[in-house]
């Protein structure tokens, strides 16, 4: 669906799971009906700088841009909420 969707512009499907600090994020980007980016993951307990984590990689290639104090994640709005029923609920 996600390759389907890719031929109107770049589409990125993001995933992050995180308790107490730790957690593991999930990237791809498909372009033009077809796998552009990734898969990318990081693995549970490994630090890695907000620049390249897999989600701002993902993010940069459809344009987000991070900005001052704000990666990519934060500079689209995905910060807004913490937890898959809470978005759920902002769409209703």
């Amino acid at each position: 669906m996600l390759a389907q969707w890719s031929a109107a512009g770049p589409v990125a499907y993001v995933e992050a799971e995180y308790f107490g600090g730790v957690g593991e994020q999930r990237a791809a980007v498909w372009a033009d009906g077809v796998l552009a980016v990734g898969p990318l993951d990081v693995p549970a307990k490994k630090w890695l700088s907000r620049a390249v984590s897999p989600i701002s990689q993902a993010l940069r290639q459809p344009g987000a841009r991070s900005g001052l104090g704000k990666d990519e994640f934060e500079a689209v709005g995905l910060d807004r909420h913490r937890n898959n029923d809470d978005w759920i609920s902002s769409t209703s």
